[in-house]
């Protein structure tokens, strides 16, 4: 039977705790978005990594606009070496690499991907990591509901081939920088998840930063009307 734990009971349970650069974090369940209760028994969880390092299948870059493909352009910005900058609203992620110039990538963005901004850290990375769908999902959805207790990594997890999860003043915001197996999505705006990259591209990333990295998510001018008018509506 399955255990129905709200976070808070969950977190006071299992609550693991994380140093880094003096600050402590508070690490939590990781999950794809982020709700205040959660259908899972923890005792059931698969390992928070897939202990088989897949390979990663590049996709064929002709299917993906030029301007998401991966590329170092010139930056204005005055951001510090080694920052990640998300703006969801021109579905791109910016990595500093030297004064006036990023690698710009292009990403896909859903709901939860909207729904946070503001500067964080790199507060975890992971390889080919489990995805435990939240409970507004696994109450619409008949194939989150098939993972209600976590989807192990791999190639089909819609987590993709990495993860990077976000914190901000020692929490974690459910704020994630994922892959993804749908390469179609990047560059649109799709009906679930946080920022999702080609797997290739996460992967390149991923191993440019380490944790305690910073991040800076910029908000966005209308969440709701460009959620609701998006033509690219896509169930993930």
């Amino acid at each position: 039977m399955v255990a129905f734990l709200t976070r808070r009971r969950w977190l006071a349970s299992a609550l693991t705790v994380m140093t880094l650069g003096g600050s402590r974090l508070a690490m939590g369940n990781a999950l794809y978005g982020g709700e205040d209760e959660e259908y899972f028994d923890p005792a059931l969880l698969p390992p928070a990594e897939s202990e088989i390092d897949f390979p990663i299948e590049k996709v064929n870059l002709r299917s993906i606009p030029k301007r998401f493909r991966r590329q170092i352009v010139d930056f204005e910005g005055t951001e510090a070496l080694g920052t990640i900058i998300v703006e969801p609203d021109n579905r791109f992620l910016y990595y500093v690499i030297e004064q006036g110039q990023v690698i710009r990538y292009g990403v896909g963005v859903g709901r939860a991907g909207f729904a946070w901004s503001g500067n964080a850290i790199v507060g975890m990375k992971r390889r080919w990591p489990r995805w435990v769908p939240p409970r507004s999902m696994v109450d619409r959805d008949a194939n989150a509901r098939r993972w209600i207790n976590g989807q192990p990594g791999g190639p089909d997890n819609p987590l993709g081939a990495r993860a990077l999860y976000l914190f901000s003043n020692g929490a974690d915001t459910l704020y994630r920088i994922h892959g993804t197996n749908e390469p179609e999505t990047i560059g649109k705006a799709v009906s679930s998840g946080c920022i999702r990259m080609l797997n290739e591209d996460v992967a390149h990333l991923y191993e440019l930063v380490e944790v305690g990295t910073p991040v800076i998510v910029r908000s966005t001018h209308d969440v709701r009307q460009q959620n609701e008018s998006s033509i690219y509506h896509h169930k993930s």
